[in-house]
């Protein structure tokens, strides 16, 4: 009985809903008996009426069954598999409307997670994109079967199913027009495709990667074994069909999992990484290094990076979580010096060979924990003045926010990808640091992700 209490919205139940915002996913918010309920495709000043899914203590989720008023701001999305693939969620909200509401998403992130005066904050407009459209830099594309037919795309929402994409609309168009030639290619040649349920077949994905400002282009198919059958005739396919592609590569990954890529990487033709050139910076990629996914939106939020750090020549920097080193060697004119770490060795010599090729004598890497290194530095009489971190998603390490606020830099530049666990960190940190402003950047439209740069300034007391 006491399960039947707390449920006050039951599954299949129908009701009708007012959207009051959107969610961290994209979904419309509402509130039905004082209880959140999740709609997915619902937007902000919408009337619904919503059918329960699944009923939950503390919030239900629910589908649209009729929209009674419609959002001002809802177009009709122009990809042909919107609503089946799940790879975007926005494409039914007008692109500026978009921006705004990342910016509320950020908003309730800190009202969720902080004690902040949110009333008092310089939350800023979101840096949007011009084209919000074909900015995607590289495509990973399961494979499958459909009625004898090699399909290329992604897994529907919560499912199994494969959803065949023959032109994703948010990836570089060159990616689609290699993926689509390369899946044309196994087919002619009859090459086993990977079965996920039987797990029979070779090749699992296409991988395809192209340098924007350079238009190389790398293409690396996953396989779950190493033998690749007849891999002389698909090399030499590839390269006669695609003169684009200079580097081609193989991937192994035998395991039963959702995971894409495997521990081990051939070089099958080709160079064995393209370039990407953002400004005067040209980086190497190799088939598994991480970059940035919008090498466009990348340089605006580099550059914003550079305004919060306000350097003036003579400043420490410590870049945290430094990958390849890309955020410090976009500060490193303005600093005196730049010392960065990361915990994968591969990065770090990734980071010292790009300082390097770009002339920056200023910088130095480190393998290594940040709270382990800076403590040390600090003891041998080397205090940075401006911290920069870009952390992943699950945001930074509570040992290296504790140890930020032991070595106290005049200046905290936070890179993030997740509002949620940026905020958690923000309300760590404010026991020592002022927040001076949040500018969101939108790195993936048509999406409900959002990035943000926030400056924390150390209070002097």
């Amino acid at each position: 009985m006491k399960n039947e209490k707390t449920l006050l919205i039951k599954e299949k139940q129908q009701f009708p809903l007012t959207i009051k915002r959107l969610g961290i996913n994209g979904e419309g918010v509402g509130y039905f008996k004082k209880q959140v309920v999740f709609v997915p495709g619902a937007l902000p000043g919408e009337e619904v009426v919503v059918e329960v899914t699944k009923a939950h203590p503390k919030y239900a989720e629910a589908i649209v069954k009729k929209v009674r008023k419609r959002s001002e701001h809802r177009v009709k999305a122009p990809c042909i598999v919107y609503e089946q693939c799940g790879g975007c969620q926005l494409q039914h909200l007008e692109y500026g409307q978009q921006l705004k509401e990342k910016r509320d998403i950020l908003i309730q992130a800190l009202e969720r997670h902080t004690r902040f005066h949110l009333e008092e904050m310089d939350i800023r407009e979101t840096i949007g994109m011009d084209n919000p459209w074909h900015y995607r830099n590289k495509s990973q594309f399961q494979l499958g079967e459909d009625h004898g037919k090699v399909i290329a795309g992604m897994y529907s929402i919560d499912s199994h199913r494969l959803i065949n994409i023959p032109e994703c609309i948010v990836q570089q168009p060159v990616t689609n027009k290699v993926t689509n030639v390369v899946k044309q290619i196994l087919a002619d040649f009859k090459i086993p495709i990977y079965n996920e349920k039987t797990r029979k077949g070779i090749v699992r994905t296409i991988v395809t990667r192209v340098g924007i400002e350079t238009g190389q282009v790398q293409v690396m198919l996953v396989t779950a074994k190493k033998e690749l059958p007849r891999k002389e005739m698909i090399i030499s396919e590839i390269k006669k069909r695609l003169p684009e592609v200079v580097s081609i590569m193989q991937n192994v990954n035998p395991k039963k999992t959702s995971i894409i890529l495997g521990d081990e990487t051939i070089h099958l033709a080709g160079d064995k990484i393209v370039e990407e050139r953002l400004e005067e910076f040209t980086y190497e990629l190799s088939a598994r290094a991480f970059f940035q996914l919008n090498p466009v939106q990348t340089v605006k939020l580099y550059n914003e990076v550079k305004k919060a750090a306000g350097l003036t020549g003579k400043e420490k920097i410590v870049d945290a979580y430094c990958g390849v080193g890309t955020i410090g060697l976009w500060l490193a004119d303005g600093a005196a010096e730049i010392r960065g770490m990361d915990v994968i060795p591969e990065g770090i010599e990734d980071a010292k060979k790009n300082a390097r090729k770009h002339g920056v004598e200023n910088a130095s890497y480190f393998t290594g924990k940040a709270e382990e290194l800076m403590p040390k530095w600090v003891k041998e009489g080397w205090r940075p003045d401006v911290v920069v971190v870009d952390p992943p998603r699950t945001g930074c390490d509570a040992k290296f926010l504790d140890t930020i606020l032991k070595v106290k830099p005049k200046k905290f530049v936070y890179v993030s990808c997740n509002p949620s666990t940026l905020a958690k960190d923000l309300q760590v940190l404010s026991s020592k640091y002022k927040v001076e402003y949040l500018q969101p950047v939108d790195m993936f439209p048509q999406t409900a992700h959002v990035e943000c740069v926030v400056l924390m300034s150390r209070v002097e007391k």
